[in-house]
């Protein structure tokens, strides 16, 4: 039987791989015999998330953050590298096929939101849209949890952030130039290949590399602080362009940038050599070792202090061109955030004592 799941188009995974928490594994294979017909277009499910809340605590001193919201569970941008992935299994379903198809969405969470934010005691500090989501993927433009999520933290002036590869973003152009106006929203576009050809292989539903510059020009004229995240920038296949990313990113309106290197856990050590395998099979050996190369010969390393940039000396000539570059284009640092503009609508200024 031959594997259906390796011609699935518009997806980013060539299978389905079991969840690591099943205790039974299903395993294709090629019997010889030509399919008897081609497989059904994979449809993406939408299934409801029953959470109570919706602030995620982040303690990780790698990030500039210490909480994160993400409305969905899952994203159908099917990134094949994506290090969210992984997290797909705790849902029992695979981190393949199903990350990408089968979109857990938060229905309540402005609601939560509201909630959270009108706590006494509540210590206002920047809260990261996303992170383990892209908090634009095609369902936030038939559900708009994003955008209720966005007026909630604008009603409260309550300062964010955001990384997206959606050109999406720009329907709420008009709450984040407002929000910008306060110091209170701070906009990274990831850009990982300008190549078109390899983006929409490797990340099959997500804007165009330059349908993306073009969003940080139409942010950038509205006034909106807007960076270029090269991410992930995966050695040997897309390494060689950090300098031209970044270049026609500032050239767009890009004032800061940032980068991180590809890091593989979980079933993604899986998923994406399988599917250099179809798409780049004559590389393939060559980027598993650079990757490897900037991992201390492993696949991945979620070390603190270790896992956004790497390791050795391939890691190292990476973090020097990033510096060089970054000076080179005249980057800043991103602009800071305001968290005094912070307010409990109805009580003023001040936060309730009670």
């Amino acid at each position: 039987m031959t594997d259906p799941d390796a011609t699935r188009k518009g997806r980013g995974a060539a299978s389905n791989r079991d969840s690591r928490y099943h205790r039974l594994r299903h395993e294709s294979f090629d019997d010889g015999w030509p399919p008897d017909e081609a497989p059904e277009p994979l449809r993406t499910r939408l299934e409801r998330d029953g959470s109570r809340s919706i602030l995620n605590r982040v303690r990780s001193p790698d990030l500039p953050f210490d909480r994160t919201i993400n409305p969905y569970r899952g994203c159908e941008h099917g990134c094949i590298y994506c290090y969210a992935r992984p997290s797909h299994a705790q849902l029992g379903y695979s981190p393949g096929l199903d990350f990408e198809s089968r979109i857990v969405y938060k229905p309540d969470a402005a609601t939560l939101l509201r909630d959270e934010l009108a706590r006494p005691g509540y210590v206002c500090r920047p809260i990261a849209l996303g992170g383990n989501t892209d908090i634009y993927q095609p369902a936030e433009r038939r559900l708009g949890i994003t955008r209720a999520l966005l007026e909630v933290l604008w009603e409260y002036r309550h300062p964010l952030t955001l990384v997206t590869k959606s050109a999406l973003v720009l329907r709420d152009v008009d709450l984040l130039s407002r929000m910008a106006e306060q110091a209170l929203c701070q906009v990274m576009i990831s850009v990982t290949t300008l190549d078109h050809g390899l983006a929409r292989r490797m990340e099959p539903r997500a804007a165009a590399p330059l349908r993306r510059l073009e969003v940080i020009r139409r942010l950038a004229a509205a006034g909106i602080p807007v960076g270029v995240l090269v991410a992930p920038l995966i050695p040997v296949l897309t390494d060689p362009e950090m300098e031209s990313i970044l270049a026609r990113a500032r050239q767009a309106g890009a004032s800061f940038a940032g980068y991180t290197l590809l890091r593989l856990p979980g079933e993604v050590a899986e998923l994406f050599p399988e599917w250099l395998s179809h798409h780049r099979p004559g590389h393939a050996a060559h980027v598993m070792n650079a990757i490897r190369d900037t991992r201390g010969g492993r696949d991945s390393d979620g070390a603190f202090g270790r896992r956004m940039r790497g390791t050795g000396a391939r890691a190292n000539v990476i973090a020097q061109r990033f510096r060089l570059a970054h000076t080179r284009y005249r980057f800043a640092p991103a602009p800071p955030l305001d968290t005094d503009a912070f307010r409990v609508p109805g009580t003023g200024n001040q936060l309730p004592l009670l």
